[in-house]
């Protein structure tokens, strides 16, 4: 019984920790996604481009608040390269940042390396702990 219960406490507090990754991501092909409709709400995610700079590409876009109070979020790029794999993923953190009530804030990377052709910026809710 110790053993059920020391499991299911573990398995509780795994998933209370475990980071939240639901947002929003918008391509530089034009492919937007919500994973989350209330948050969805608060945020958006708008002028997304793409442009070469010194033989590798340059992304960038506009993270805008839709409601009156700060938001503590996080956002990151993943690039792609012709073939649609993902480069340097693993490499990639993600950033954070603070938003005041209705603030839009343009954020911006450039790939890896010179084989990326396209990317998605993501965006989420950052959750203190």
């Amino acid at each position: 019984m110790k053993k059920v219960l020391l499991g299911l406490f573990t398995a509780l507090i795994i998933t209370a920790c475990a980071p939240h990754t639901a947002g929003v991501m918008a391509g530089s092909d034009g492919q937007v996604r919500v994973d989350n409709n209330s948050f969805g709400k608060e945020v958006q995610v708008a002028n997304i481009m793409a442009r070469p700079e010194g033989g590798f590409l340059r992304g960038t876009g506009t993270i805008v608040s839709q409601v009156s109070t700060d938001l503590r979020l996080q956002y990151k790029f993943t690039w792609y390269d012709l073939n649609g794999m993902t480069i340097d993923d693993e490499g990639v953190s993600w950033k954070s940042v603070k938003l005041h009530g209705k603030q839009q804030l343009q954020v911006s990377a450039v790939a890896p390396n010179a084989n990326a052709t396209r990317f998605e910026l993501y965006v989420r809710k950052a959750f203190s702990n």
